[in-house]
């Protein structure tokens, strides 16, 4: 026994060993020093073959994907003799998990999108920025509706993000300045240290590295420092543009402090397309000369931008006017250069309104290759942008499959042969299909679906108890109608059907859709006697008073909603709406709804990662469920369905068509219930789980997704990869 402890000492030293990575930037745990010298080596390569991945938020918090943790689990090390790796071990095991440095759909699909670079050993590197005050903390009062206040977080104390170090003087941080400009041209300094995360695979065999810019220096103007504080800050126009700024004009001095070397710049959204200003600036510097700005013709400027855009490619991800970056060209001119003007009054002309910058349109003129994210998507945005309509194609959304299927299901799919490394190949789902008559795999499947309910149930179940006590300790008046109930009448039930909807709160996104008609709904209801729980979550912006109002309506409709139906219906609200909660929503409800405006659903990931759960969507016939609905075989659709050309953008109240579209879904909800229900049509119910699990996995995940990324990359791979690479692009091809 004696042996055995001491071989097992011998085997976590080796395993820790093999953990630790060297760089004149710092030290680095999770990843061993040859995967870290290969990563380094190719991001830094002179032949530039590799990509750098630019997005103004990336979701990625560790408490729903955490291969470093899980390995360290796995092997039951839980301390070491050494301090410095006891103090990595520590922090890995109990440090906060969360980063939050995302608001919603964009900043997930960007976490997902580096999780699948990393598993597929792509060279990328991402750049963001960190926010020492997140995005917000919501707090929800029955009375009040949504209010917001800073997160509290310390990236210091967070495992996996590490402040890089300057070579020179190890004992200083890395630094970079970027000039900021007042109206008159002079340059104003400010100053980022660069923080970074290393998105490590599952395998631990590669990671991808994202660098965040942090301006809350001393040395930082205090506007500077203000901007640097919370995510999407939308006090003024002003601090909108500097955050702009912020990210895209650190690119560049980013890329040159660490020697990174990309040749393909990624702008995931147009938020950091100051990295493609300053592109240009700096062609015309190396061709004209330092005197360039004197001289510079539109002639000029162009030819730049044309030999900048091989080197930029661009995702656009909505068609709502509000997520387009319009800047007064007069607030602008306080920020940047006379010559930076010029290049925008040529290249960010904004059609309706001359006296704005478009960046949108900048974003959509400069590149090599532009993407919309689902086909319906890239019909809309042709028609916004009739100009680019030959170049803009369609390379759906996906999300990171081995972040969002549960561990209960999991061990499902892990024990059955037809799916044999579907954790490194979501492509084996394919072979789903031939368990649809598998007795034991639908079995097996329900048996994990019911213990994903209890976990959530459970979760709600405890979050109104706790609000219910709030009564007594605080002023704030519970967000939930179930929370004043006596006790006894409080609890939801597992068993019952369960709808979730959980998505940014704005107008377009009419959570309050099926709403609209409290009495037909409930007649539904109470005339089948079946019973339902919807369960809501979700932030509107700060600033999104419209959407804070959604929320306001949401809440108020609880009482209404119970009493009407007798006790049947049951709506509740969780707040604080993260990855952690999604995730246990995504995997325990029994159907996710999703009730856009349609085009205005550009592609709708939460439903995705339904899907990956082999849980049906009940949806608007809008963004990635077009492709998703496979003729009502993994779900339902309700609402309009006429053809984008007719379809107006416009997201005016009047225009949000919630008496035909909510009509719609309650023609179609009672087969939705009876099929749930009733024992008889119960295995058309099970079928639809399944059709999920074969049909959409292997489509809507971020490795087919990243593998249809890198055609617009144009990367030399080495030839394992290249052969992963192309299986996953013969999966789907999202433009057809």
């Amino acid at each position: 026994m004696q042996n055995q402890y001491h071989d097992t000492l011998v085997d976590q030293k080796t395993m820790l060993d093999n953990m630790v990575a060297q760089s004149p930037f710092g030290s680095f745990f999770g990843i061993s020093q040859k995967a870290f010298d290969l990563v380094w080596s190719k991001l830094t390569a002179k032949d530039g073959d590799s990509a750098v991945y630019v997005s103004m938020e990336i979701g990625a918090d560790l408490d729903v994907f955490n291969p470093v943790k899980n390995y360290l689990l796995q092997n039951e090390i839980t301390d070491s003799n050494d301090p410095v790796l006891s103090s990595f071990i520590n922090k890995t095991l109990h440090g906060s998990p969360k980063i939050p440095n995302y608001g919603g759909g964009l900043g997930i699909l960007a976490g997902d999108t580096l999780k699948s670079f990393s598993a597929c050993h792509i060279p990328v590197a991402a750049i963001s920025l960190l926010y020492r005050k997140g995005y917000f903390s919501q707090l929800v009062d029955s009375k009040v509706g949504q209010i917001s206040w800073s997160t509290e977080w310390s990236p210091e104390d967070t495992p996996g993000l590490y402040l890089l170090k300057n070579p020179e003087y190890p004992d200083r941080q890395l630094i970079i300045e970027i000039p900021f400009f007042d109206g008159q041209g002079k340059a104003v300094m400010a100053y980022a240290q660069i923080w970074m995360k290393l998105e490590v695979n599952e395998n631990l065999d590669f990671f991808v590295p994202e660098f965040l810019l942090d301006f809350s220096l001393p040395e930082s103007p205090e506007w500077i420092r203000n901007a640097s504080n919370h995510l999407y800050d939308s006090s003024s126009e002003q601090m909108k543009a500097i955050q702009r700024r912020m990210l895209g004009a650190g690119v560049m001095p980013l890329m040159d402090i660490l020697g990174l070397t990309a040749n393909t710049i990624h702008l995931n959204e147009q938020h950091g397309v100051v990295s493609v200003l300053n592109l240009i600036a700096d062609h015309l510097l190396q061709k004209h000369g330092i005197n360039y700005q004197e001289n510079v013709k539109d002639s000029d400027i162009l030819e730049a931008a044309q030999k900048v855009s091989q080197r930029v490619v661009y995702t656009i991800h909505t068609p709502v006017k509000a997520g387009h970056d319009r800047f007064e060209k007069s607030l602008y001119a306080g920020l940047s250069q006379a010559v930076c003007k010029k290049i925008l009054g040529l290249l960010a002309k904004d059609k309706d309104n001359p006296s704005l910058y478009n960046f949108t349109q900048f974003a959509m003129q400069v590149n090599r290759a532009v993407n919309s994210v689902s086909r319906l998507h890239r019909d809309v945005t042709k028609k916004q942008f009739p100009q680019y309509a030959e170049k803009i194609t369609a390379i759906t959304n996906g999300v990171h499959h081995l972040t969002w299927i549960s561990d209960a299901k999991a061990e499902v799919f892990d024990s059955f042969p037809e799916l044999q490394g579907w954790r490194q190949n979501p492509a084996v789902f394919v072979s789903a299909e031939s368990l649809l008559t598998n007795k034991k795999f639908r079995t097996y499947l329900e048996q994990a679906w019911q213990h994903d309910t209890e976990i959530l149930i459970q979760y709600v179940n405890n979050m109104l108890v706790m609000h219910r006590h709030q009564i007594e300790e605080t002023w704030i008046d519970p967000p939930n109608f179930l929370s004043l109930l006596h006790e006894e009448d409080i609890p939801l039930t597992p068993t019952v059907f369960t709808i979730g909807f959980a998505r940014r709160f704005s107008t377009y996104k009419r959570a309050d859709l099926i709403f609209d008609d409290v009495k037909t709904l409930t007649s539904i209801i109470t005339d089948l006697d079946y019973p339902v729980n919807f369960l809501f979550a979700g932030k509107a912006h700060p600033a999104d008073e419209p959407g804070k109002s959604l929320i306001k309506i949401i809440l108020d409709m609880q009482e209404e909603l119970y009493e009407r139906s007798n006790g049947l219906a049951k709506l509740v609200f969780i707040p604080n709406y993260d990855m952690a909660i999604a995730k246990m929503m995504v995997s325990g409800v029994h159907a996710w709804l999703n009730s856009p405006k349609r085009p205005l659903e550009a592609s709708g990931t939460s439903g995705m990662k339904v899907a990956m759960n082999g849980i049906p969507n009940i949806s608007i016939l809008d963004g990635w469920w077009m492709e998703g609905f496979h003729d009502g075989k993994t779900g339902w659709k309700f609402g309009l369905d006429t053809p984008v050309d007719t379809e107006p953008l416009s997201e005016d109240p009047a225009a949000l068509l919630y008496e035909q579209d909510s009509a719609s879904f309650y023609k179609m909800f009672p087969q939705v219930l009876k099929e749930f229900y009733d024992q008889k049509l119960r295995p058309r119910y099970i079928d639809k789980c399944i059709n999920n699990i074969f049909l959409n996995v292997p489509i809507f995940n971020t490795h087919r997704m990243i593998a249809e990324y890198c055609r617009n990359y144009a990367l030399t791979l080495p030839s394992p990869v290249e052969k992963r690479i192309k299986r996953f692009q013969k999966l789907y091809k999202s433009e057809i």
